[in-house]
């Protein structure tokens, strides 16, 4: 077997994204792929990324849609890539089974012996499939589509599935949900690696929600909507303006016309999460964006998402992303301000 060598570099020493494209491929999962990590820009304007097209053979690739794609690059750029993504393919996907990838392909996506650089593999949908037959998610927690997640279960017992959440970060392996939940994993790496602002910024350009948690529930049922059924949207719209204000569930539930027991069903059947559970998501989000963008302390920082106390931000700031807020400032700002 030939040795895949490494590829170029990206230019200007941004990251390299390879999407591993198959035939049948979902084109929509890989329009969002390159739409999302290719609108990432610096403070200064400059691309975040490099965005590349990859197949086990370049050239003609069949989608499951009525138009084929073009893959420029081979496995070469998938196997030096900072991350991989990996798309679903339906009609092969589900056919695979544990070490049944062509070696040349398993060999891409496991990357070079000894490397040093740290890399990411993801998948989206049942391209999870991919992942565990390269043997990348034994021992792992993993997610993918949840009308496949039984037989994902079924094909690969060493992967503990959670077929209800919309993706799973396991440090360098992510899977995620369906095609929708793809946009949730994207974000959540570019957020990762260039903090919430950027992130929120490529979710304005692109028109989707700034920030779902992975743990949200992927598929959440609910009966067809009767004739003026009420939502909840007014109220979360109405609280995303006063995060500093403490809130209550009876206020919201009267900002909508419900009754606190209404409203929290009705709540958790939109939006898979209790409204104190969205709230304080929602004020950790805030947290975030004032930790990059000023050089408040976490005091101030707490005040004005909401949680009170520094010792309340902290709390909630270690429980939901692991880390404390001077940690997180570090990482995206350098040593400013307080933690």
């Amino acid at each position: 077997m030939t040795p895949v060598r490494p590829a170029a570099p990206a230019p200007g020493g941004r990251r390299t994204v390879a999407v591993l494209v198959r035939d049948g491929v979902l084109p929509m999962e890989l329009g969002l792929v390159h739409q999302l990590f290719g609108t990432a820009r610096s403070a200064a304007g400059e691309p975040l990324y490099d965005v590349r097209t990859c197949a086990a053979r370049p050239g003609r690739i069949r989608t499951d849609a009525d138009f084929p794609i073009y893959a420029e690059h081979g496995l070469a750029t998938v196997a030096a890539a900072d991350t991989v993504l990996v798309p679903a393919s339906h009609e092969t996907d589900e056919g695979l089974r544990p070490g049944g990838l062509p070696e040349e392909l398993a060999e891409a996506l496991r990357g070079p012996e000894g490397a040093s650089a740290p890399r990411r593999i993801a998948s989206i949908c049942t391209g999870s499939f991919v992942l565990a037959a390269a043997g990348l998610l034994d021992g792992r927690r993993a997610t993918t589509h949840w009308m496949s997640a039984d037989l994902f279960a079924r094909t690969f017992p060493s992967v503990t599935v959670d077929p209800g959440v919309l993706y799973v970060d396991e440090g360098r392996i992510l899977t995620s949900a369906g095609e929708a939940a793809g946009i949730d994993l994207c974000l959540h790496l570019i957020r990762r690696d260039h903090g919430a602002a950027v992130a929120a910024e490529v979710a304005r350009r692109t028109v989707v929600p700034p920030h779902r948690e992975g743990g949200q529930a992927q598929y959440i049922q609910r009966p067809v909507e009767s004739e003026g059924l009420t939502s909840t949207s007014a109220s979360r719209a109405w609280a995303l303006t006063r995060l500093a204000e403490p809130l209550t569930l009876a206020e919201l539930a009267a900002h909508d016309a419900m009754s606190v027991r209404t409203y929290s069903r009705r709540f958790r059947e939109e939006t898979g999460l209790t409204p104190i559970q969205w709230l304080t998501q929602r004020r950790v989000d805030r947290a975030r964006e004032l930790l990059e963008q000023t050089d408040h302390t976490v005091d101030r920082i707490a005040t004005e998402a909401g949680f009170g106390t520094g010792a309340s931000l902290r709390a909630h700031f270690q429980a939901g992303l692991g880390v404390p807020p001077g940690a997180y400032r570090s990482t995206f700002r350098g040593n400013v301000g307080q933690g």
